[in-house]
């Protein structure tokens, strides 16, 4: 008995046009890699090799390095660049939120996702808020 032959949804995109879509990225990728690949290499053959202990020097504003090359950091700063992380994360991820939101069929999941992680960030927020990183000092 022969298969009845159906025809194909076209609103339905086939594996191989998803597939096709990204090898268009994939070769761009692969060229930019080449491209650095061949701008090092080249670098390296046409470059003098001359070291010389000034040359090895560390270059610190034409002034002669002095004592350690270790120096103290406050840690409050990596608290900033921390908290600057995370909000910089939120608005990465509230962009492209808004504009997914927008399309049929993402309505209540979508927006209970979001506010989970509005209350992840929330939470690390409140976090910093009761240490009293948010304090200028």
């Amino acid at each position: 008995m022969p298969e009845a032959i159906t025809a194909r949804d076209p609103s339905v995109p086939l594996a191989a046009d998803y597939f096709h879509d990204y090898s268009a990225v994939g070769a761009l990728a692969a060229v930019g890699v080449l491209f650095v690949a061949v701008a090092f290499g080249a670098g390296r053959l046409l470059r003098p090799a001359v070291p010389t202990p000034e040359k090895l020097l560390t270059y610190e504003c034409g002034v002669d390095p002095v004592g350690e090359g270790w120096a103290h950091t406050q840690i409050r700063y990596y608290v900033y660049a921390f908290l600057y992380v995370i909000f910089a994360v939120d608005a990465i991820f509230l962009f492209p939120w808004a504009t997914v939101f927008a399309d049929p069929g993402f309505g209540a999941a979508t927006l209970v996702e979001m506010f989970v992680f509005l209350g992840f960030l929330a939470v690390g927020l409140l976090y910093a808020w009761k240490k009293g990183v948010l304090e200028w000092t």
